[in-house]
């Protein structure tokens, strides 16, 4: 094994940085809406993975790690199954339930990002340990917080370089599980090396024709980082200049041409400020929940094209057209022409004209509209090609405070109805309520373990804190 030595005190390099906080919070340091947060985004995501175990390429996943461990078992539990592996994989299976129907959470800003795509890695750990409600809580803080981080000191963002935000979450992954773990600052670093050392991921997952990776990257990341965290704890070393060192994220990025100028970062949005205590600010508390379970950027001219639809009494068969304005980069990912026609719903749930136009006909947009026979209705291509998307650059420096966009539907009679929508529902400005999420929770759970189960498993998430282990949880979502 390569040898190392303690981190060079003479230099810390961010991942020394970000390591040695995780390391020093504890659950007496956050702040009660830190706290409530947490279970807010696990009654989300929990409902999330109950719905998304139900998708093809979740039975696939299982399916295939279920032959490769043959007869054998594992400490730790996969939803709804019940399947028995070990905590890597079933990090992995876990966060993909909570990813599949691209359902779960949504942070915005130079980056994207969906901070539950980590979590399960954290629950997984604690399952095979015995560790308490509380650690998983903790472990869910540092998740949100260092990943909504990462995804704000790109300028303008690696996105825009062509590269895709699960290459974020291998640096976020890794803290979470190794705070779980019990890591020291030295092994979390090692964690933070090895993860990022072989989790970059182009942006090509999210272009063009969508595959099963769409969803599959940032759980795989999650996995990579369980993994990680897993060897660094037994001596396994990594490369602790990952972030900012030779050849490191800075590096590898500084050689990228984006509007005549390099690529940036800003490192006091990444370690500055970090919270520490119970009167600090922690981010998770600003981070959003999707109320459709569409790609990010659609929800608000989705949420405008609904609201103009109701307000004025619009019926499908009188719409002539419907222009979209949004941002340039909405208008790259959701309108590209691949996006016109659909043929899988996971190019379905990123295509604007798709979501539009099933939102307008049928009235709603829920994990219905996403089965394959809806995706492939032939009916919806006539009302697909109404769909105009157009880049507004007023709305472009309006970006990521706001997410504006405008839709201007015209009838049959000649006439316009225009909406604008600032802030889509499920934004911290405004927010879905415990109501608004139970409404969710149920709507994808009911069916898969009834409704006395939901109730059940909203009781645990909201006594989270005072629960001895985790193990409850598991067995509640368990079909």
């Amino acid at each position: 094994m390569a040898s190392k030595g303690p981190v060079d005190p003479n230099k810390k390099w961010l991942s020394h940085t970000l390591a040695e906080w995780a390391c020093g919070l504890n659950f007496e340091h956050l702040s009660a809406e830190a706290v409530l947060s947490a279970k807010l985004f696990w009654y989300d995501s929990l409902g999330c993975a109950l719905g998304g175990s139900q998708q093809e390429d979740a039975h696939v996943l299982l399916a295939h790690h279920k032959e490769m461990l043959g007869k054998g078992s594992g400490p730790c539990t996969c939803f709804v199954s019940g399947f028995k592996t070990n905590p890597v994989d079933a990090a992995f299976i876990n966060d993909h339930m909570i990813r599949a129907m691209d359902y779960n959470d949504i942070y915005w800003k130079a980056d994207p990002c969906h901070p539950s795509d980590i979590i399960a890695g954290p629950l997984a750990l604690c399952e095979y340990l015995g560790l308490s409600g509380k650690d998983l809580i903790l472990a869910t803080v540092i998740a949100y917080e260092v990943e909504m981080r990462l995804c704000e000191f790109g300028l303008p963002g690696v996105r825009e370089y062509g590269w895709h935000h699960a290459t974020l979450t291998a640096f976020a992954a890794p803290i979470a599980a190794g705070r779980v773990l019990g890591l020291t600052v030295d092994q979390m670093v090692q964690a933070i090396g090895i993860s990022a050392s072989r989790t970059f991921t182009p942006g090509a997952v999210t272009a063009g024709k969508l595959t099963n990776m769409k969803n599959t990257v940032d759980p795989w990341a999650t996995r990579m980082g369980v993994e990680s965290a897993l060897l660094a704890k037994r001596g396994y070393s990594g490369p602790e200049h990952m972030i900012d060192g030779k050849e490191g994220l800075y590096a590898v990025f500084g050689h990228v041409q984006y509007k005549g100028a390099p690529a940036k970062f800003d490192t006091e949005k990444l370690i500055g400020g970090l919270p520490a205590k119970s009167s600090d600010d922690f981010k998770i508390s600003d981070c959003g929940m999707k109320s459709f379970p569409i790609e990010a950027l659609s929800h608000a001219p989705l949420t405008a094209m609904m609201k103009c639809v109701k307000e004025n009494g619009i019926k499908a068969d009188q719409v002539t057209e419907i222009k979209v304005e949004v941002i340039a980069r909405a208008a790259d990912i959701l309108g590209d022409p691949h996006k016109y026609r659909p043929d899988s719903k996971e190019t379905a749930d990123h295509s604007l004209p798709y979501c539009m136009a099933v939102g307008l006909v049928d009235g709603m947009v829920t994990p219905l509209q996403f089965k394959e026979e809806r995706v492939m209705d032939k009916s919806l291509i006539p009302v697909m090609d109404k769909v105009k998307v157009v880049a507004n650059d007023e709305f472009e420096a309006l970006f990521p405070k706001f997410q504006p966009s405008r839709v201007t539907i015209t009838t049959t009679d000649g006439k316009t109805y225009a909406k604008r929508v600032d802030v889509p529902k499920g934004d911290p400005r405004d927010p879905m309520t415990r109501e608004d999420i139970e409404v969710k929770f149920n709507a994808l759970g009911k069916g898969i373990v009834g409704i006395d189960r939901c109730k059940q498993i909203a009781d645990w998430v909201f006594t989270m804190d005072q629960q001895p282990k985790v193990d409850g949880l598991l067995a509640l979502t368990v079909k």
